[in-house]
């Protein structure tokens, strides 16, 4: 829901589409599943209201071209979560805050923790903690909410090896808009976020300002051309279709 919301305020999809996708969602009864319909294309998806496979969207912030790889957070649906982190530069690690369901995520079988593990051992050096639902925690908003988490999350990604003075955390609702784009009148106890990295300090209060103080890791321009494959597809006519990311060249 998140990325979809990010991806239609940046003009990744036109306000026409996502009317529809809530027309849709509203009609198998899951209204609120609108933003999350921009990426989950099957069919399944859709009516379990989960990611089964990963989705590619394209959009531009003031500073980049971004492409966000949207991978699925379900168990049953982990190689392909791995297929699509394998090709990022950043991770956006999204935790929900509602009650519950950060614990559910946190504890020693859950996925916020095997996702941030499996992002680190496929090299994704650089992260971003989106906190999630800040509308449904107790009370709405809750600082001492979004505090709980920051720490929490902050000693177990430092176990795996990150460290948490370069990662932005941002405290969002991926539903409502806040601090996605614009600062939030919901949080105004927060005063933004930080990232001390080696090309130097950055800050700012919204998950796009995040994503723009992404470092691009040098990639050796020089060298051959080279295609990690994604998957493979036969198509009638044509034939055999190879895609992946092309890495150098």
């Amino acid at each position: 829901t998140s990325t979809g919301h990010l991806i239609y305020k940046c003009g990744g999809i036109d306000k026409r589409t996502i009317e529809k996708f809530e027309k849709e969602a509203s009609e198998l009864g899951k209204g609120s599943f609108k933003y999350a319909w921009v990426l989950d294309k099957l069919k399944a998806e859709r009516e379990r209201g989960i990611t089964i496979d990963i989705s590619l969207w394209k959009f531009e912030s003031s500073k980049f071209y971004v492409t966000i790889i949207d991978a699925p957070g379900h168990r049953d649906f982990i190689k392909n979560m791995i297929t699509g982190t394998s090709q990022a530069d950043c991770a956006v690690l999204i935790v929900a805050a509602g009650v519950g369901e950060f614990e559910a995520g946190i504890s020693k079988n859950g996925q916020t923790r095997e996702h941030a593990l499996l992002a680190y051992t496929l090299g994704v050096k650089q992260m971003i903690v989106a906190v999630n639902k800040m509308d449904s925690t107790e009370p709405p908003y809750s600082e001492k909410r979004f505090e709980e988490i920051k720490s929490e999350v902050s000693a177990f990604i430092k176990k795996i090896g990150w460290n948490p003075a370069q990662i932005p955390f941002v405290p969002i609702s991926g539903w409502n808009g806040d601090n996605m784009l614009e600062a939030s009148p919901n949080m105004t106890w927060y005063k933004g976020w930080t990232s001390e990295k080696k090309e130097g300090n950055f800050s700012g209060k919204t998950l796009l300002e995040a994503l723009d103080a992404i470092v691009p890791p040098s990639r050796p321009t020089d060298k051959p051309l080279r295609l990690p494959l994604q998957d493979v597809y036969k198509i009638g006519g044509i034939g055999t279709v190879p895609v992946g990311r092309v890495e150098t060249g």
